[in-house]
């Protein structure tokens, strides 16, 4: 049986943690910063788990990560 292919962006986005759940960076950091609270933005930067639906689906995108 051939080895499978890891999605490559998946890759670069999502991190494995040691129990097996996965980290994302969060969403609405990139722009229209200016209305948004400086405690906001710095809590913003911090990583956060992936939905355990979400990760259900990376566990196909990343088998050997």
């Amino acid at each position: 049986m051939p080895k499978q292919k890891s999605h490559s962006s998946s890759k670069k986005r999502f991190k494995r943690t040691g129990t097996g759940k996965y980290l994302r960076a969060q969403a609405f950091t990139s722009h229209i910063l200016t209305k948004k609270s400086p405690k906001r933005k710095r809590n913003l930067r911090k990583t956060t788990l992936a939905s355990a639906q979400d990760a259900k689906r990376l566990r196909k995108l990343l088998p050997y990560k």
